[in-house]
C-alpha cells in the first residue's frame, strides 16, 4: 500500500517530503486504522481506545528507544517546535475529551479530530512547497519503483483489503483470547494488539535509524502518534460514538507524562539530540509500563 502511494504521489508530482511525512506516517498506522475503525463498528470500543493508547505508548517508548540505541536521532527546528508541541497538544486533548462529561468521545468530538487531522496534512502540505528539492526528506524506497498508475492504485486497493481482513482476524482473536482466559479486552489490546500494529513503525523507524535518516525516524512515530490519535480515533467515533472506561486513564496519563519528556529532549542534556542514554530511559519506561499493565 505504501509503495503504491509513494508511486502514485510521484507521478502526481507531489512532493517526496509530503510523502514522507504523510503516507509513510499514515500508511504505517493503517493497522491501527483497520483494528480501531472494525472494532468501532462492531461495538467493542474498548479495542479501539486501548489499540490506540497503547501502539502510541509503544512507540514513543520502544521504538524511538531502540532507535536512539542504535543512532542517535537528531532533532530540526521544525519538528522540536511545530511538531512536537502539536503532538504534546493531541495527546492532551484526547485526554479532555475522553473525561468530558459522560466519558465518551461522540461523534461530533470524532468529526472535530478528523479536522484537525485535515488541517496539519494541509499545514505539511504548504510546508513542503516552501522547501528547497535540495532539503527534501529522502524517502526510505531510494530506488525508483517504475510501476504504472493502474498498478499503483491496484497495490493501494490490495493492500487496504489485506489490512481490513488482518483487522477482522485481530478483533475477533482479541475477543476469544479475552473470552477464553478470563482476561480483560482492555489488557490485550494495550499489549498484545497495540505491538502487532505497531510492527510497521518499528521496522520503519529503526531501518531509518541504521541508514542515519534521523528524519524518518522521529517523523514517522510523531506522525503516527498525531493521526492515531487524530485520523483512526475521528474516524472511529464518527462512525460510532466511542464509550470511554475511566480505567484508561492511567495508560494515557502515561502517555501524556512521557510524551511530553519527549518533547523537553531536545532542550536538555546533549542539545537537539536524543542520544543513547535517552533511548536506555525509554526503553526502561517502556518495561515500566508493561510490568504494572500486566503484572498489577
Amino acid at each position: 500500500m505504501v509503495d503504491g502511494a509513494s508511486n502514485l504521489a510521484k507521478k502526481l508530482h507531489i512532493s517526496e517530503l509530503v510523502i514522507g511525512l504523510t503516507i509513510v506516517a499514515i500508511g504505517t498506522s493503517m493497522p491501527e486504522l483497520m483494528v480501531s475503525v472494525t472494532s468501532s463498528i462492531t461495538g467493542y470500543s474498548d479495542i479501539a481506545i486501548g489499540n490506540v493508547i497503547g501502539s502510541n505508548i509503544t512507540n514513543l517508548l520502544l521504538i524511538l528507544g531502540l532507535s536512539a540505541v542504535l543512532q542517535p536521532l537528531i532533532f530540526q527546528k521544525q519538528t522540536k517546535q511545530v511538531e512536537n508541541p502539536f503532538m504534546l497538544a493531541c495527546t492532551f486533548l484526547l485526554w479532555f475529551l475522553a473525561n468530558n462529561g459522560g466519558y465518551q468521545i461522540t461523534r461530533i468530538e470524532g468529526f472535530i479530530l478528523l479536522s484537525l487531522c485535515a488541517g496539519f496534512i494541509g499545514y505539511q502540505i504548504l510546508l513542503a512547497k516552501k522547501e528547497n528539492h535540495e532539503n527534501q526528506v529522502i524517502p526510505l524506497w531510494e530506488e525508483e519503483k517504475k510501476i504504472s498508475t493502474v498498478q499503483s492504485l491496484l497495490w493501494i486497493l490490495l493492500g487496504i483489503v489485506a489490512l481490513k481482513i488482518g483487522a477482522d482476524w485481530v478483533v475477533e482473536g482479541t475477543e476469544a483470547i479475552a473470552r477464553f482466559f478470563g482476561i480483560s479486552e482492555r489488557l490485550i489490546s494495550l499489549t498484545i494488539v497495540a505491538f502487532s500494529t505497531s510492527l510497521p513503525e518499528l521496522v520503519t523507524s529503526i531501518s531509518a535509524a541504521r541508514k542515519g535518516n534521523s528524519d524518518i525516524a522521529i517523523g514517522n512515530i510523531i506522525g503516527s502518534q498525531i493521526f492515531n490519535i487524530l485520523l483512526i480515533l475521528g474516524a472511529a467515533a464518527t462512525i460510532r460514538p466511542l464509550d470511554y472506561a475511566v480505567k484508561y486513564n492511567d495508560d494515557l496519563t502515561y502517555l501524556l507524562f512521557t510524551t511530553a519528556i519527549f518533547v523537553a529532549l531536545p532542550y536538555i542534556g546533549k542539545k537537539d539530540q536524543m542520544g543513547k542514554i535517552s533511548g536506555f530511559l525509554f526503553l526502561g519506561l517502556y518495561a515500566i509500563y508493561l510490568f504494572f499493565t500486566v503484572c498489577i
